[in-house]
This record gives C-alpha cells, structure tokens and sequence, in this order.
C-alpha cells in the first residue's frame, strides 16, 4: 500500500502542478472551459506516460503527440460549437495554429475560449506533462523535470500579467504538490549491471537507511535555501504591479473610412433616405441612441477615433457605473444593410455580442468587426443602460491629470478668433457645468442646421463656421460643425470633451431627432413593434463632458427647430487687434495643470523591477543564514541596478525624462528629504536644490564638498512633457538622465560612509516604484 502511494505520489503532483496553471490562466478566460481542457491535457500526458513507462522511451513521444493530436481536435471542436463558429472543422484548425499566439494576446479580456485562445494552453500543458513525467518518473531527475511546469506556471503568470488579482492559494498550492513529489518520488533505480553483494544487506540497517535519507535531505535544504534566498524577490514581485505582455501585440485597427466616422455626417445628411441598418428592440424601453464611435482625439483637422481594438468573445467587460446611476439592460437584434466600414453600431454601453465575431474598446465602449460590415450581417446587443444621477452637476467639477490629459489637448493653430470667443464664454460662468451649458446655448442661439453645408471641421472649417458670412455660407452647418466647434471650445476652457458619432431610430412617420440631449438624459422614442430602419437622416454627432462624479453627460448644441438665429456680432465681442509689441512665439498651454497633482504623478512608474539572484550554498545552518543575507543584498543591488536602468535608459524619451524625475525623487527620500506630493516642477526643483545644499552643509571637510547641478532643466522638460509632449527628442532625454545621474551622485556623496554603503541596496525605491502603479 505504501509503495502504491509512493508510486502514485509523483504524477498526482505533477498533474497537480499542471492543472494549477490552467486555474491561473482560467482567470482571463469567461467559462470553465479553458481549466477543464489543461486539466484534461495534464491526466491525460502525464498518465500515458506512467503507462508505457516499460516500453522503450523512444516509443512514448509519437504515442503521447497522436494523442495530444486526436484530444485536440475534440477540444477544439467543442470550443468551435460553443462560440457557434460556422466554418470547417479543418478551416478552424488551421485558423488556431496559425494565429494562436496573437489571438490570445489580443482579445478582450474576459477570453473566450475559441478554437484560436484554447490550442496554445492545451498543447503547453500536454507538453509540460509529456516531459516532466519522462525526466522526472523515467529518468528520476525530479527537480530537472519540475522545470517544465513551473516553466509553464511562470508563463501563465506572464500572460496573465495585472489583468486578474494575486494568485497566491494557487501559487501555494504548486508549492505543496512539487514538495510531495519530492517526498514520494522514488530514488533512481541502480544501474542493472551492478553486482548484488552482500552489502546489500547494510540498507537494512540504520547507517544505510541514513544514507538513503541524505539525498532527500540536500534537495529538501536546496529547496529551502532558494525559497529563503528568493523570497525579497518574490515580496517585491507580489506587491508589484506585472507588466501586461498584450501591449507588445498590435490588436486590429480600424480603416481610414472609420478613423473619423464625423466626416461622414455631411454625406448621410444630403442622402437622409439612405438605408442604413435595422434595428428590433428585444428588452427594455424604447428606442435608445445607438452609438457608432466616440471620438477623443484632435489634431486641428480631425476628430479621431484613438481607440485600441481587442478581440473579444460574446461577454463584454464593462466599468462599474458612475455613483448614483442606475443600470437597465437591453437588448437589441440588428441587421446591417448599406452602412460600410467595420464599426458596429450598438446602444451604449454593450455587455454582450452574439452572432458575429467583434473587437471591443472598454475606454470608448464601442465596437468593430474586424472582417468588415457586410449586407444582411444580423447580430445581437445585450447593452447596460446607464441613467445618471445629474442632481449634482451645477457643483461638479471635472477631472484632470494624466488621465484625462488626452481629452483635454488642443493641438497648435487654434484661431485667435475662436479662443477670444472661449474667453468671453468662460469669463462670467466659473462653475464647469455652467461654462458647458453657455457654449451649448451660444451655438443653439446663434446658428443654423444646413443639410447642404461644407463637411470639415479643421480649424479653418470651424472658424468660417462660427465667424463666416451668413451671406456666403457662413454660420451654418450639421450636426458635425455644432459638436465639434462645442467640444473644441469645451477643451479651451478646460472641460474634457469628446464628439461621439450616433443614430437616432425613430418610427416610420416620426420626425428626426436633431441632436443629443442637454444633461436631461438620452433621447428614445416609444417602439412601433417589429424592426424599425435607420436612414441617414437619423445620423448625428453629439458633444459629451465628463464631470467627476457624474461620468460622462451629452449636450445638445444644436438649435431647436423653426427658430430663427440671432447674428453672432450681438454678442460676440472680438478683442481689438493690439499693435504694441509682436506676440510670442512660445505656445500657450490651453489647459493649466491640476493643482493637486505632483509631477512626479504625471507620470508615474508603470513596470517592475526585474533581475536574476543567483547565490551559492556553503551547507549547514550557518552557511543558509549567510546564502539568504547574501542574495538579499545581490537581489536589492540587482533590482536597484535594474530599476535605474531602466528608467535612464528606456526606448521612448518621454519614458526617459520621466524616469530621470523618479530618479530623483527617490534619491530625496533615500537622504531624508522626501519632496511633498503638491509641488509643481519648478517647486520640486527648487526643494531639491535647498536639499543638497543642506547635505553638502553638514559635511566637515569643504574639499569632500560637491556641488549638485541644478534640476531647472529638468524641470522645465517635464513641464513640456505635461504640455507638449511630441516636441522632447532624443537629446534632451539623455541630458535629462545626466542631469538627474549627476544630482544623485553629489547627493550620495553628502552622506556618512555607512549610508552611502546602505544607498544602493535601500529596498525603499523598489516598494515606493509599486506604489505609484
């Protein structure tokens, strides 16, 4: 019974240890599926293995690959019935060999687990089985052959990355299973050729037993030594934030013709018959807007998509909803007929897609199809509704930081005419909402819907827009000249804004909405039962705010219908044209920093610390006391190194000059100076300055003194990163890591001996580094 439990003890453990990094990656993955089939795949590889242990070990690779072949076409033809895939079986494996890799690392997470996500993990998992049981129960070699599960949890760990929380009852756990394979795992048999003699005998005794236990015993203070002599390392990776490997693989992008859906509006406007796409509400009330794409980028020429693609399956993930808002879930049956291009169109915001394969944007949440829109496509939109509580908008303010930084930029060129008429907006109304609500209603009032209007909105287009001719076409426009000029206003006076591009269905006989809402909510009709036709007349573009608290609320700058607007010159007051002295040519930054923000939360440190410890064990208690002391300081020294390293040395030179800050911020607190987390740049630089010459004042010897270099242009680079960011290069990236380099040696060198020797080994940068994650 015994030596049963101890033959068994290995693979059960083996088998373990693989299934365990089908539970880790299953974390990624939406349904079961994924877990179940590594689990499968480890019994299966590991129990062949055992099985024809006595047959020559040539012959148990081609038996375990045919089996690993025939175990993966089943499970990929579940898979492929599952997520309803209509294509030949044989068309979909090659489909997953081929783009296996990517797939995975693109799609949306929760993973569905398709054909082309489940063949990678099945087939390591097989293979980590297949040869952990060879070297290990073969062979005997029982530590060489953990190296390959423990390559495949390693790995798990890696594609997992900060997209699921910390895995430690799982990590645990593989520990505790490679512990009792060591523990059952049975000695290496002894060569058959040896004579039995009868010293044999011996093993009985107690003196042979001893030796028996000493090589269990070695592995086991092995085990321990590393576990001891890693465990700083380990810390640090636990509490650290993982780098995600789904930014290396370049997801699907959309085209030149979806980049700016906005232009489109003009052509759909002149051709409002236009049969665009039906839609059947399934669940919930009405007929609610159905959105194309959100727009978050302006160049001066033309509101962009920005937005990052990712395959996903039928489950969407979907942000929490904002602090008083209400959800309601519906659901909507659509059929795409003459709309082009590879945006899906969807209510706001999609939970769940079935009948098509899509890629998904969790910031925007809007959607793709990266096959393209096709006549007669017909799938389904489950959407969570969100109605916000808008009780607190007149006293909301709206965020700011690096967050928002993208929707807040205004590129170089914007006329002058058009800041000046910002300013006159902005000067009476202090409240966000309120300078939201006048930009609205000084467009409503003053300017006019033209079907026939120029498409554009370029800077040069919005000026005509809003101070042209009424005469020669002037102060007129569609929807894509209103949403537009309000958003670029908005950013002006330092709201984050968007334009987002939308349909409004209506009932056949209905009028045609004009516009989005004001902060009341989002327009919908009641629905006339069975599909109702979009056309191009329900087409539109609506600005949107976003204000803390509240989330993001849509307005409606359009006028109301059959209201003559008032001439811009009543109330527009142009500043004269001064002839005094020529401006400057130094850029005006639109948006002032957010005054509780740090620059060194700007931009904050994103990536952990990595590095290799390697350390020699003397033997005995005192030489594990001396091995786990030593690579505590070779682990901190090496991570030090590495974290420096990668900071004044990284590829982008934003990335650069930020880490070159960070550099010094941590070298502050490692002298006892820690900055204040409210200071600007120029104040940081300041601080740091007042720093080192206190530490230099406190050294005796004035030769021993060394002058720090002052941070001014240092701080003046991350200003413009903050404002600018596109005109650091190269070069002022390196002078900005000399600086920053030269400026922590002067302040190292202030300080006593043994603080010096305690400098680069300070765990202190490490922990701080995955704070700011």
């Amino acid at each position: 019974m015994v030596r049963m439990v101890r033959a068994a003890g290995l693979p059960v453990a083996l088998i373990g240890m693989i299934a365990l990094c089908g539970v880790l990656l299953g974390r990624v993955y939406s349904g079961p599926l994924l877990p179940q089939a590594v689990a499968g795949a480890a019994v299966l590889s590991v129990a062949i293995s055992t099985a024809v242990r006595r047959l020559p070990s040539w012959t148990v690779a081609p038996l375990s690959v045919l089996a690993l072949a025939g175990y993966t076409v089943l499970l990929l033809r579940i898979a492929a019935r599952r997520a309803e895939l209509d294509a030949p079986l044989a068309q979909v494996l090659v489909d997953a060999a081929r783009n296996g890799i990517p797939r995975m690392l693109t799609a949306m997470i929760p993973v569905e687990p398709t054909p082309d996500t489940l063949v990678i993990p099945l087939v390591g998992a097989w293979l980590a089985g297949l040869a952990a049981s060879e070297v290990s129960g073969r062979a005997g070699w029982v530590l060489l052959g953990y190296t390959a599960p423990v390559t495949l949890f390693a790995g798990t760990l890696y594609v997992v990355g900060p997209n699921a929380d910390a895995a430690l009852p799982p990590t645990l756990g593989f520990v505790a299973l490679a512990v009792l394979g060591l523990v059952t795992a049975p000695g290496r048999a002894a060569p058959r050729t040896a004579p039995r003699t009868v010293a044999t005998a011996s093993d009985a005794e107690p003196a042979g037993r001893l030796r028996r236990l000493i090589g269990p015993v070695v592995a086991l203070t092995v085990l321990l030594a590393l576990v001891f002599a890693g465990a700083p390392r380990i810390a640090g990776v636990v509490t650290a934030t993982p780098v995600d490997p789904r930014r290396y693989v370049e997801p699907p992008q959309v085209d030149s013709l979806d980049e700016s859906p906005l232009n489109r509006i003009s052509g759909w406007a002149l051709n409002p018959d236009q049969h665009l796409f039906d839609v059947t509400p399934l669940e919930g009330d009405g007929l609610p807007l159905v959105r194309l794409a959100v727009l978050n980028d302006y160049d001066g020429v033309t509101w962009k998509v920005g937005a990052t693609y990712r395959a996903a399956g039928r489950v969407l993930p979907t942000d929490p909803p904002p602090p008083g808002a209400t959800v309601e879930q519906a659901v909507q049956r659509l059929t795409i007929a003459d709309l082009s291009g590879r945006l899906l169109p969807a209510v706001p915001t999609p939970s769940g897609v079935e009948g098509t394969r899509v890629a998904y944007d969790a910031e925007s949440g809007t959607l793709i199809r990266p096959e393209g829109l096709t006549a007669g496509l017909t799938y389904t939109v489950t959407s969570a509704r969100e109605r916000l509580d808008l009780s607190g908008l007149p006293v909301a303010d709206v965020p700011g930081g690096p967050d928002v930084a993208r929707l807040l930029t205004v590129s170089d060129g914007v006329p002058e005419q058009l800041r000046q008429l910002a300013d006159q907006l902005g000067e009476e109304n202090g409240a966000p909402y309120d300078r939201a609500v006048a930009i609205e209603q000084f467009l409503a009032t003053h300017y006019r819907v033209a079907a026939d209007a120029a498409s554009g909105h370029a800077y040069p287009n919005l000026g005509f827009f809003l101070f042209g001719p009424r005469n020669a076409g002037g102060q007129e426009g569609t929807s894509e000249q209103f949403a537009a000029s309000f958003a670029v206003l908005a950013r002006l006076l330092g709201l984050p804004s968007r334009v987002v591009v939308g349909f409004a269905p209506r009932p056949a006989g209905a009028p045609p909405v004009t516009g989005a809402p004001s902060a009341a909510g989002t327009p919908s009709a009641s629905a006339a039962g069975g599909p109702v036709a979009v056309r191009g007349a329900d087409a539109f573009a609506w600005p949107e705010v976003l204000f803390d608290g509240v989330g993001w609320v849509s307005f409606n700058p359009m006028p109301q219908p059959d209201t003559e607007p008032r001439p811009v010159e009543e109330d527009f007051r142009p500043e004269p044209e001064k002839s005094e002295e020529p401006p400057t040519d130094a850029p005006t930054p639109s948006v002032a920093p957010t005054a509780g923000a740090s620059a060194g939360d700007v931009l904050a440190e994103s990536r952990s610390g990595t590095g290799r410890t390697r350390v020699i064990i003397a033997g005995g208690v005192s030489g594990t006391v001396l091995l786990v002391l030593a690579g505590l300081v070779i682990a901190l020294l090496t991570m030090r190194r590495a974290l420096t390293r990668r900071r004044l040395h990284a590829a982008d030179p934003r990335d650069r000059v930020a880490g070159a800050w960070l550099e010094v911020g941590d070298a502050l607190r490692l002298a006892g100076s820690p900055p204040p987390p409210d200071l600007t740049a120029t104040e940081f630089a300041g601080h740091a300055a007042e720093a080192a010459a206190r530490a230099a004042e406190r050294v005796r010897k004035p030769a021993l003194r060394t002058a720090a270099p002052p941070l001014d242009d240092l701080a003046e680079l991350m200003n413009r990163d903050a404002f600018a960011p596109d005109d650091i290069d190269q070069t002022q990236a390196d002078h900005a890591g000399t600086q920053a380099a030269a400026y922590v040696t002067a302040l190292r060198a202030h300080r006593p001996w043994w603080r010096r020797l305690l400098w680069s080994v300070h765990p202190g940068p490490l922990r701080w580094a995955g704070k700011r994650r």
